[in-house]
């Protein structure tokens, strides 16, 4: 028996890769990254920026002045931004002995489901999205972003 689907279930996802900053993974590894988290349908832009923007955006839309790894901005339940801020990635992936690539995925991951209205607000929540990220991870081949070394 057949089943309907919604306009936005049977078309593809499509992910535009923005960069204002040229250090990160290929738009080709963030766009697949991406795409592995991203529901049905969904049109995501992937902006990586510098510290300075990521540091503006954080005070305007969460009020909390300094730069962040990943902020996400849904504008509906099939698109949003995702932003994320090389040089805090890069520091914190040196600091926890990741590679780099393992922790944008990570960070890209974990911005789509924020998209997709997890969060990790509360434990219960958390623990959903962690299960969500490391489901998503292992597909990917990325190692568990939470196992303790």
């Amino acid at each position: 028996m057949r089943t309907s689907r919604t306009p936005a279930q049977r078309r593809r996802s499509s992910v535009a890769v923005q960069r204002a900053v040229r250090a990160a993974p290929p738009a080709r590894r963030l766009r697949a990254w991406a795409l592995a988290a991203a529901r049905a349908g969904s049109e995501i832009t992937l902006r990586v920026v510098g510290a300075a923007e990521a540091r503006t955006l954080n005070r305007a839309f969460r009020q909390r002045d300094y730069a962040t790894n990943v902020l996400s901005f849904a504008y509906s339940r099939w698109q949003g931004d995702v932003v994320l801020c090389h040089p805090v990635i890069a520091r914190e992936a040196q600091a926890r002995g990741k590679t780099l690539a393992a922790h944008y995925a990570h960070l890209v991951v974990h911005g789509v489901l924020h998209l997709q209205g997890l969060d990790h607000l509360r434990a219960r929540a958390a623990k959903r999205m962690e299960r969500a990220e490391i489901r998503i991870l292992r597909r990917l081949r990325v190692a568990d972003p939470y196992a303790v070394k």
